[in-house]
């Protein structure tokens, strides 16, 4: 595709990407750096709050607040010098890694954060293998390298062993744990050194002038220093050095070193994401693929979020621009249902702040109010019948049964459900025998935030108990297979909030049966968000 044209200016000073990691990494906490430099914010919050210290801006449901974790996936805009920064923050927790997924067909690149002590943790190797799949540029950042951490090196080989991609230091420590006193930035020949005493101050950065230069000895005590110069020797004869084109396409990562919670090595990193991060890249779609740089605007859901204000039910759809320069007021023609749509009210976040949103370019994120007109997988264009694809959907791995506290209520639980489902946060079946409805989720986390938002957004107590089904299926093939096998299977069936039929099983065994008594039906445990 070297033949394609520069991307418009506004274009390509875009970066959007998604930060991902293991459960307490730190990076909510690196997120808020990344505000507290982007000129967003003036004080960074910390993820438990004490007393005084703001809550943290990207977490705005009340559960979040309450147990420290993020659970949905927000995104914010904001400036680093010359570039646009569209982060978009992904829960870690692997009980929500549906919405993690979806989150990463909407990015370019992603940022991953490790732990120093804990290195590669099995949330950030599978969150690593779907950037893997689409073959995203990855940037590490190795946090928490003030507390006891590992060796610089076994880090490294780790990441290269466990995951199968080559490491090169953009940045290497000085010291670890107590010892910890900053940076050697090699690929600007700088000395960071990290301010312990205040976490909101930006590090002192020492040019130097090659590795012999007398400055290093002014800063650097002399155990640490013999040390450092030791291993940086072996780092740059023993590891590869960056080469941006293996960057981007996927094969190598470069590793900075820092602290995020004393505000060290985040700025660093935020400059290596604008030198060396993509620009806004081709989307893939049907009948054709979508570039960046087209006159005409197209976009995609990846993401709803319902009831972000609590006091009016809002849904707001989260919408990656694929191509185009979008303006406030422009009509949209909504692909599914072939109607156009005024985008009136866009809107911009910063975190659980929100503006209105005047213009979006090619790479931006903005957010659709809407009263759920827009699903997850939805394409709008300027009237041209593209879809993009590649947004999953993945068969629940928990399923339970869920009743209203007051039996008189079942009508506003299926509503309350089905804002949910269109959300992705649950998958929510009708079974066609019997009453009442079967959630499925991905992670039993799921259960109690579902159980919570129901019971604060629309005062409708619930309860789920145990399902005799332990997972489900979509069902396919032409139209008399499917009605033959449900008509022989009617306790298993279901629909899911779609009206698409689902196959509901108890073990392996039922799986297996239906595949050896109905060869033209096809059980599927994805499926591609809203084909119709």
């Amino acid at each position: 595709m070297s033949n394609r044209p520069d991307l418009p200016a506004e274009i390509a000073r875009r970066r959007t990407f998604a930060i991902i990691s293991h459960p307490d990494a730190g990076k909510t906490t690196l997120t808020e750096k990344f505000l507290l430099y982007g000129g967003a914010i003036q004080m960074a919050g910390q993820v438990r709050a004490k007393g005084e210290a703001r809550r943290t801006r990207s977490d705005f449901m009340q559960m979040e607040k309450d147990r420290g974790i993020s659970v949905s996936a927000s995104a914010m805009s904001f400036d680093f010098n010359k570039y646009r920064f569209n982060l978009v923050d992904t829960p870690g927790h692997s009980d929500f890694s549906e919405d993690t997924y979806r989150t990463l067909t909407a990015v370019d690149a992603a940022v991953m954060v490790i732990d120093g002590a804990k290195g590669v943790e099995s949330q950030t190797q599978k969150l690593f293998e779907v950037c893997r799949l689409r073959d995203l540029p990855i940037l590490t950042f190795c946090n928490k390298m003030d507390r006891e951490s590992r060796d610089a090196f076994e880090i490294i080989d780790e990441i290269q062993e466990n995951l199968a991609i080559d490491v090169t230091p953009a940045s290497w420590p000085i010291g670890i744990g107590r010892d910890f006193i900053g940076t050697y930035d090699i690929l600007r020949d700088r000395l960071e050194l990290m301010d312990r005493a205040d976490r909101n101050k930006v590090a002192e950065s020492v040019e130097i002038n090659g590795l012999d230069d007398p400055k290093l000895v002014e800063h650097v005590p002399a155990e640490l220093l013999e040390k450092f110069l030791e291993e940086i020797e072996m780092a740059k004869e023993l590891l590869p050095p960056l080469d941006p084109e293996a960057l981007l396409n996927g094969s190598m990562t470069p590793i900075w070193f820092g602290s995020a919670i004393n505000s060290f090595g985040v700025k660093e990193l935020m400059d290596g994401i604008g030198t060396y991060g993509p620009e806004p890249q081709i989307q893939s779609a049907e009948p054709r693929k979508i570039a960046p740089e087209e006159k005409t605007v197209t976009g995609f859901v990846f993401k709803v979020q319902a009831n972000m204000d609590p006091k009016h039910r809002d849904r707001v759809a989260f919408m990656r621009l694929a191509s185009g320069h979008f303006k406030r007021g422009m009509k949209l023609m909504h692909v599914r249902t072939k109607k156009p749509m005024a985008i009136s009210n866009p809107v911009l976040f910063l975190a659980s702040d929100r503006e209105l949103a005047e213009e979006g370019w090619a790479g931006d994120i903005i957010g659709i109010p809407n009263h759920g007109q827009l699903r997850i997988g939805d394409t709008l264009t300027e009237g041209e019948a593209v879809r993009v694809t590649g947004i999953p959907s993945f068969a629940p791995e928990l399923l339970q049964n869920c009743r209203a506290g007051d039996p008189l209520k079942a009508k506003h639980l299926e509503k309350a459900l089905m804002q949910f489902a269109e959300e992705g946060a649950a998958k929510v079946f009708k079974p066609t025998f019997g009453s009442g409805f079967i959630v499925g989720v991905v992670g039993a986390l799921q259960f109690e935030v579902l159980a919570s938002r129901i019971e604060m957004e629309y005062g409708l107590p619930v309860r789920f108990d145990g399902s005799q089904f332990t997972s489900a299926r979509w069902v396919h093939g032409d139209k008399d297979a499917i009605e033959k096998f449900t008509a022989a299977n009617k306790q298993h069936i279901a629909e899911d909030n779609d009206g698409d039929v689902v196959y509901l099983t108890r073990l392996q065994w039922d799986i297996d049966r239906i595949e050896r008594n109905y060869p033209d039906v096809t059980l599927s445990a994805t499926k591609e968000m809203m084909v119709s």
